[in-house]
């Protein structure tokens, strides 16, 4: 790992007219020019690497689902934890952004919050992947993105592919765990509801912890990253409200109103209700 310290150091090479070097291989001159303020306004820059820094996070969230859920598909399960775990990390990245973005006061914001137009956080498409991803399903969702035919397609395949949880359950049956047919066989794209087939085979679980580790275990990071992406969401809400009251949000979103409705969303609802009966 690079130490930024040894930086100056005479024995270090430092001829790389031929060879490769840290900023080419980080691309550091795309992401470092990539910042370009409307506004002549200080805090702007803090605005945009916020929000910049965030995608990059949530590329990442979603390299990780990814290969997580294909894994749990394939019924090898100890990959997926290690993957699930990172993810868990790097939503507390997440969680702790928005303590640096609240050092955005409202006067600061005014001054170049018309610069961004009908441009909003609600338009992006990574942060709707992730959802896609676990299992909060909204078709209409896409008619933000019509404009972007790849963009478009890019979330209609996820929007019909099986969602993390889709596939938690299906690892549940696996292990001849009794579940209904038709959360095993059913309409990806529609959001998945709680059944009682899904809750019983958790409480299983839960109730023969040796025999069904793995299974128990899956079940727990699931919960951690289902945890985190609630207090995102209540971070994100606290933020909005202190920066910009009740006002609509720039993408003609109802703002704080919109983010206390879903802070209490929960994607793994069994998961969540299983404990009250234990």
């Amino acid at each position: 790992m690079n130490n930024v310290s040894n930086l100056n150091d005479p024995t270090i090479h430092q001829d790389f007219s031929k060879e490769m070097s840290y900023g080419d291989y980080l691309h550091l001159d795309q992401i470092l020019s990539s910042q370009h303020r409307l506004s002549g306004h200080h805090d702007e820059m803090l605005f945009i690497v916020i929000h910049q820094t965030s995608e990059l996070w949530m590329k990442l969230i979603l390299h990780e689902l990814e290969a997580a859920r294909d894994a749990i598909l394939q019924n090898n399960l100890e990959p997926a934890f290690k993957m699930l775990s990172r993810v868990a990390r790097i939503q507390q990245q997440l969680i702790q952004s928005w303590d640096v973005l609240s050092t955005l006061t409202p006067a600061e914001y005014m001054q170049f919050r018309d610069k961004l137009g009908k441009s909003s956080g609600f338009q992006s498409y990574q942060n709707r992947l992730i959802e896609f991803m676990f299992g909060g399903k909204r078709a209409k969702a896409l008619a933000v993105y019509e404009h972007q035919p790849e963009l478009h397609q890019i979330l209609s395949v996820a929007l019909n592919q099986p969602s993390m949880y889709d596939a938690a359950i299906m690892a549940l049956a696996k292990r001849g765990l009794e579940i209904d047919p038709s959360c095993l066989d059913r309409d990806w794209s529609q959001e998945y509801k709680e059944h009682p087939s899904v809750k019983a085979a958790w409480a299983t679980v839960y109730r023969d912890v040796d025999q069904y580790w793995d299974l128990y275990e899956l079940a727990e990071k699931l919960v951690d990253i289902d945890s985190r992406q609630q207090q995102w969401r209540f971070n994100h809400m606290v933020t909005v409200e202190r920066v910009i009251g009740f006002k609509m949000g720039t993408g003609g979103s109802s703002g704080v109103d919109y983010l206390k409705h879903v802070v209490a969303q929960r994607y793994f609802p069994e998961l969540w209700s299983l404990r009250t009966d234990l």
